[in-house]
């Protein structure tokens, strides 16, 4: 589907961009991606590096020239200290963003965009949610990100199915996405790569924001990037899809397998549930990924976590040459 064919990443810099630019490349896609910022962390000449500011619609209309695939990556996220603190940071920029990247998709007759939305737009519940289990009613820290997802995805609804001249647009909700590239930064971080950090800096105690017992549901980069790829290649219409593993955890467990695997003996993990934590439970069907997209997640989590520390560890080695 993708040899040969023009596919912009927006977002290029960013962690799942990155891993998807990698991906397209092996497949024989013509790449160009979005930077605003940051700089990629992907170098290759192939890449038709666009900079620009994705909030300016003339911007949008410039990078979305003569593509037939858009993968809306692009986006202004952060972790639960953000969100606690000033969670209107993901309001305005995001939405500018995403209305402005469907407009100028849909004006230079792009053959199909995808959305990444987020698990955050389903209520609280005790089941593995599945698709049609939204209901417009949000676990209230994240009020304000999950309505500013639910509504690109009712605008993503309206390009698919409410205009004479639709534009084929699809919809992922992923679980928890972690893996190489992700933002390690304190601030910012979400709570896989900040655990790492702190593990791979031996803090004694070892601090985990919550009580660790809030369950949710992660998925490594390569199986989400499989997610993307059978999304793009057989969603058509509006038909949003989970991509996770339906396997979920406790954080309770990723810090005591994370000491095990970087060899942290005797850790001092202390919990503090004063501090800013996640929704509580989080459970994922994804057998709609399974029977419409042949979708069948690779990567345990141990392995992720491997792989993610072997990378971090590797990161900070370069950085100090």
């Amino acid at each position: 589907m993708f040899k040969n064919k023009n596919v912009l990443v927006a977002g290029g810099a960013g962690f799942i961009g990155s891993h998807l630019i990698l991906r397209l490349l092996k497949l024989g896609a013509n790449v160009s991606a979005t930077l605003h910022i940051k700089e990629p962390f992907i170098k290759d000449s192939k890449i038709n590096y666009l900079r620009c500011d994705l909030r300016n619609p003339e911007d949008c209309l410039r990078v979305t020239k003569s593509v037939d695939y858009v993968f809306m990556c692009a986006a202004n996220t952060s972790g639960a200290a953000v969100m606690t603190k000033n969670p209107l940071a993901h309001l305005t920029p995001n939405i500018l963003m995403n209305i402005s990247m469907l407009d100028a998709a849909y004006e230079n007759n792009v053959k199909k965009f995808l959305f990444i939305s987020s698990n955050t737009v389903y209520p609280l519940t005790d089941f593995p949610v599945k698709e049609e289990d939204v209901t417009n009613e949000f676990y209230d820290k994240y009020f304000i990100v999950a309505w500013m997802k639910r509504f690109t995805e009712i605008v993503c609804q309206m390009y698919s199915e409410k205009i004479s001249k639709p534009m084929d647009v699809c919809v992922v909700r992923p679980a928890n996405v972690y893996g190489e590239f992700e933002d390690f930064e304190w601030e910012t971080s979400h709570v896989i790569p900040a655990l790492i950090r702190k593990v791979v800096e031996r803090m004694d105690p070892l601090e985990v924001w919550g009580d660790g017992n809030d369950l949710k549901e992660f998925i490594y980069i390569d199986d989400f990037i499989d997610g993307l790829l059978l999304s793009m290649e057989k969603l058509t219409g509006f038909d949003p899809i989970n991509i996770a593993i339906s396997n979920p955890c406790t954080v309770k467990e990723i810090i005591n397998l994370l000491v095990y695997l970087d060899g942290y003996e005797n850790a001092n993990i202390i919990y503090d549930s004063s501090k800013p934590s996640m929704i509580p439970k989080r459970l994922i069907d994804n057998q709609k990924a399974v029977n419409k997209l042949g979708f069948t997640p690779k990567v345990s989590l141990e392995e992720g976590l491997k792989k993610t520390l072997k990378w971090y560890r590797s990161s900070i080695d370069n950085d100090n040459k």
